[in-house]
């Protein structure tokens, strides 16, 4: 049977679909690699890597294989039995992790993880106030909301929300002012990402890691979307050294598979106590067995070291072209391949993402005027630098 074509396809959602996002006019069908099809045959070169999703590209045949053969075997159990899958995976990153970063619960999405690690900082501190910062984002079920550092989220939700208190993205000034004897926690992204990909200063995390520490307050750090090799480190937290007391990680864990997790050290797993969380998918197998593929496929295929380097020339490149094009770009900025471009004209920016479609390229802008490239961890460069290009045709007036 023929897929349905686009307009079918609008036609049939109109009628049952919330109405909670705006999509663009494409209907993917099918992906491999670096790249996705429509329904109508047409290929794109895709730089949002499913949001920071698809780390080892779509269908990658060890994780479709992974998934396969997990689903024949045992897709779906209870908390109160043991599985080898989940077993492999925590032990697994324990590895990854800082020192020091021993205890995991394993989840299906992002939001979750940051809703497990609110709870256990204030599970640990018997504190309820939380410091987040400007500009973030920590997902959007209520603890999240609670500390996402955006305005046009969490407002909507304000009555039924706690006030907490949020301070400048990489301002020490502010935050040491903020944290106090009631601070449960500050929760922050080592390089933030719907924000618009901002690197925080050198002295950054230390720093809060030092604030934290002389109020008895914890450091949480959210690392859904910087984790898992994209930034050139298997976290980002690496490049300054640092070890929290909880990090979340998400999006790419599974590969494309929903699958999430919170972590935290011994002194913070020691103040929860059975019943203290849970979730019925929590570590099923089959989302285990297809984070496991992930990493495997990581370490075997070298990719975090692949972010590191191939990063560093795509922001080189990106710096070139703004160097040419004087008055078109305001910023680069990145790690690994979290890359953001800031253009001088937010009405050029917002309009990228549905011209990039005709040219067979998708990307992503947030914060208004930031193209954000992330995309596969091991994307070829014949697909990387001529869709690079594409976009920046795009860019100009």
């Amino acid at each position: 049977m023929a897929d349905p074509t686009l307009d079918e396809i609008v036609a049939r959602e109109a009628a049952h679909f919330l109405p909670v996002v705006n999509r663009l006019p494409v209907a993917l069908v099918s992906g491999s690699g670096s790249r996705v099809r429509d329904v109508a045959g047409r290929e794109y070169v895709d730089l949002t890597g499913g949001w920071g999703v698809t780390a080892i590209g779509h269908c990658h045949p060890a994780l479709v294989e992974a998934i396969s053969d997990q689903a024949g075997r045992l897709m779906q159990t209870t908390n109160l039995f043991y599985t080898v899958p989940q077993l492999d995976l925590i032990e697994k990153l324990a590895e990854i992790t800082p020192e020091g970063i021993t205890r995991s619960f394993l989840v299906s999405s992002g939001a979750e993880a940051v809703e497990g690690a609110l709870k256990l900082a204030h599970r640990a501190t018997g504190r309820r106030q939380f410091v987040a910062t400007h500009g973030s984002f920590h997902g959007r079920t209520l603890g999240g909301l609670s500390v996402i550092g955006q305005a046009r989220h969490r407002e909507r939700y304000a009555a039924i929300l706690p006030e907490q208190q949020f301070v400048p993205y990489g301002d020490l000034d502010a935050t040491a002012a903020a944290v106090g004897e009631q601070t449960a926690a500050v929760i922050v992204e080592p390089v933030q990402g719907e924000g618009g990909v901002n690197v925080p200063p050198e002295r950054y995390l230390p720093e809060l890691r030092e604030i934290c520490d002389r109020a008895g307050a914890l450091l949480i750090a959210d690392e859904i979307q910087t984790g898992i090799g994209r930034t050139g480190r298997w976290l980002a937290v690496e490049h300054s050294g640092v070890t929290p007391d909880i990090l979340t990680l998400g999006k790419g864990l599974g590969g494309g598979f929903p699958v999430a997790a919170f972590l935290c050290t011994e002194d913070v797993a020691k103040t929860v106590e059975p019943g203290d969380h849970g979730g019925t998918y929590a570590g099923n197998p089959l989302a285990a067995a297809a984070a496991n593929a992930v990493l495997a496929v990581i370490e075997e295929e070298g990719l975090v070291e692949r972010a590191a380097a191939l990063g560093e020339e795509l922001r080189g490149r990106m710096q070139g072209f703004a160097g040419a094009n004087p008055g078109v770009v305001a910023s680069i900025r990145g790690r690994g391949l979290l890359v953001g471009m800031e253009l001088a004209d937010a009405e050029i920016a917002t309009s990228i993402p549905r011209r990039a479609i005709d040219a067979g390229v998708l990307v992503n802008v947030t914060a208004g005027n930031v193209v954000r490239l992330f995309p596969p961890l091991n994307i070829p460069e014949d697909d990387l630098w001529p869709a690079l290009d594409t976009v920046f045709q795009l860019t100009r007036p």
